[in-house]
């Protein structure tokens, strides 16, 4: 397992391009099971979770190659309905499948999905969805299990705004006999690019960007070709790399990003004393000469993400007083906290609620990464912090940010992959 050197105390500056949406890439290629061709997703990020996606399409009898950052899907022929444990086991977003399967061919067999180390995510919310469809669904030795001769419309109302379970249901939706009416729908940008994908391929979409869709169902879809939205957690984290490393008048630029996809998290990063300026597609960010203590709870879009919670506790940790982190979406998602604390920061958890005294310094220690975002966190402390951090385990940020390493690397971080311990 690879792991990453950081010497700390670089001041960051330049300009960073943001890569595909990693969530955006994953919800949009299950579509293409939805009607058979040829497919072209544009600015697809080079990722684990990406590869692991290709690969259980792959073993439904998809055909994917990958030339530089353009995936190319041909649909043509569909072997197999069935998502197998091997694959469905390294990522949640492999439940993504059940919609499309079961709404085009009549049947489904996925397994339940794994994923990240904390915490339960319960796939309940697209299991009940689907069978609000029309679809018979039983839980079979670790399987989902769904058949349906034809999916019909129906009015589905979600207790909580699921992104996994909003882009199920639409994927079933868009092919069933009837309209579908979504209440309480995700708006996540994700989201949105999911549905604009589907009216390409001939799907009728009504209230996109909102929490009421209506979906009125057609017989048959055709392919159809879409760039990926930019990764707005991915810009999140370099924007908030910036404020915690960057000195005054050293800068640092993002391009090829969506700033309107990162409002909340800009507002956050001014209150705490950062100077942005904003284009089309570009974020200038120069860091606060003294990081001010601003609390932040996390909420569904467009409020404060969930994603970004754990690299906000990070810039917090440095700050010049103390700040209070609430998680509302995932109460147990603080893995990272205790290996913070070993580089030196005071911080305290009790139940979803993270109390940050910021202190003057941290010191570069070995830690250990338990998931996705908490692998962030630990490279983003490790850029402030004296001496060399060992982060271990950093192949939970394979999954979501590409080449990191070379990214901070062309900002002036101090970083480097080597071959680490194994476990």
């Amino acid at each position: 397992m690879d792991k990453f050197l950081i010497r700390g105390g670089k001041p960051l500056g330049g300009t960073v391009a943001i890569s595909g949406a990693k969530n955006a890439s994953l919800a949009l290629m299950p579509a293409a099971l939805l009607a058979p061709g040829r497919y072209r997703f544009g600015n697809t990020p080079l990722l684990r979770d990406v590869v692991t996606m290709s690969r259980l399409l792959e073993s439904m009898g998809l055909r994917i190659t990958h030339d530089d950052h353009t995936l190319s899907v041909d649909s043509t022929t569909v072997s197999s309905h069935e998502a197998p444990y091997e694959h469905v086991k390294k990522m949640r977003a492999s439940v993504y499948v059940l919609g499309p399967l079961v709404s085009r061919f009549g049947e489904a067999r996925v397994s339940l999905p794994g994923g990240c180390a904390w915490g339960p995510r319960p796939v309940n919310l697209h299991i009940e969805g689907i069978r609000k469809l029309g679809a018979d669904i039983q839980l079979e030795a670790g399987y989902i299990v769904a058949r349906a001769k034809r999916l019909h419309g129906a009015r589905i109302l979600f207790d909580v705004s699921s992104v996994g379970a909003t882009g199920n249901v639409m994927m079933a939706a868009v092919l069933a006999n009837g309209t579908t009416l979504i209440e309480n729908a995700a708006q996540e940008p994700e989201i949105v690019q999911l549905s604009e994908f589907l009216v390409r391929m001939g799907a009728r979409i009504q209230g996109v960007g909102t929490g009421r869709i209506e979906i009125e169902g057609v017989d048959e879809l055709h392919p159809a070709d879409i760039a990926t939205i930019p990764d707005r957690i991915e810009t999140g984290t370099f924007l908030v790399a910036a404020a915690l490393t960057g000195t005054k008048g050293k800068g640092v630029r993002l391009e090829r990003c969506t700033p309107n996809h990162v409002g909340s998290i800009i507002v956050k990063l001014e209150d705490a004393g950062a100077t942005i300026r904003t284009g089309p597609d570009w974020i200038e960010i120069e860091a606060p000469e003294q990081i001010r203590p601003v609390n932040a709870t996390t909420a569904i879009y467009p409020g404060f993400p969930t994603d970004m919670q754990a690299q906000w506790i990070a810039l917090m940790a440095r700050a010049h007083g103390t700040s209070v982190i609430t998680d509302t979406i995932y109460f147990d998602r603080f893995m990272h906290v205790p290996e913070l604390v070993r580089l030196g920061a005071n911080i305290t958890v009790k139940e979803n609620i993270a109390t940050v005294m910021g202190v003057d310094r941290l010191v570069g220690a070995k830690v250990m990464s338990t998931d996705l975002r908490a692998s962030a966190s630990l490279i983003l402390a490790g850029l402030v912090a004296e001496g060399t951090t060992e982060v271990l385990r950093v192949y939970h940020l394979d999954r979501g940010y590409e080449h990191v390493e070379t990214k901070l690397q062309a900002l002036g971080a101090d970083i480097r992959r080597e071959p680490g311990e194994e476990f």
